[in-house]
């Protein structure tokens, strides 16, 4: 019986070529050979690459912060501008209403015909807005109407921290006396 043992010696030495660069293995043909990193950092970059980016990803989240910061505030405090802007409106009416309801006594006992009495609908309409704790003007609009505006101003609950520390709404309603029924069939 016979057995042959084949070993497969590596050669460590690296052939050179005569123009001074590094032989391939394999036959590779472009005479020179660029050095190479190690196998396992193939696409890693150096130091020096990653000083320069330091940070980067901090200044993209600070910029994110402050974005989605402007968001929440035009969301929460636009939504309260909005609120604001309605209850404005409403106690506008409301005051508005009061005054109009003032009738002339006099005229209506006398003449038989209804009519608002202006200076008393103006301080009606300011006493319900006095009462309420809010701020605004009455005025006549007209012989039997009066037209009250309001403002509300309340503070900012995110927008503060930009120095936006409050925001108003102005509302205004116009209400005038009927003494006559309206509407179809009437």
């Amino acid at each position: 019986m016979l057995t042959v043992t084949v070993t497969a010696h590596a050669d460590h030495r690296t052939p050179e070529v005569s123009d001074g660069g590094v032989k391939r293995h394999g036959g590779g043909g472009r005479g020179r050979e660029r050095a190479m990193g190690s196998p396992g950092r193939q696409g890693r970059r150096s130091r020096h690459d990653s000083d320069r980016e330091r940070g980067t990803i901090t200044l993209m989240l600070l910029v994110m912060f402050v974005a989605l910061l402007a968001l929440a505030g035009i969301v929460i405090d636009g939504g309260a501008k909005l609120a604001q802007a309605e209850n404005a409106n409403a106690i506008a009416q409301e005051a508005a209403r009061a005054g109009a309801g003032m009738v002339n006594q006099a005229k209506a006992l006398g003449t038989g015909t209804f009519a608002v009495d202006q200076p008393q609908a103006l301080a009606a309409a300011q006493q319900y807005l006095a009462r309420a704790g809010y701020h605004g003007t009455a005025a006549p609009a007209g012989p039997d109407a009066i037209r009250v505006t309001v403002k509300v101003t309340t503070p900012t609950h995110v927008l503060s921290i930009i120095g936006i520390n409050s925001i108003t709404s102005t509302g205004s309603a116009t209400a005038s006396l009927v003494t006559r029924v309206t509407g179809p069939g009437a």
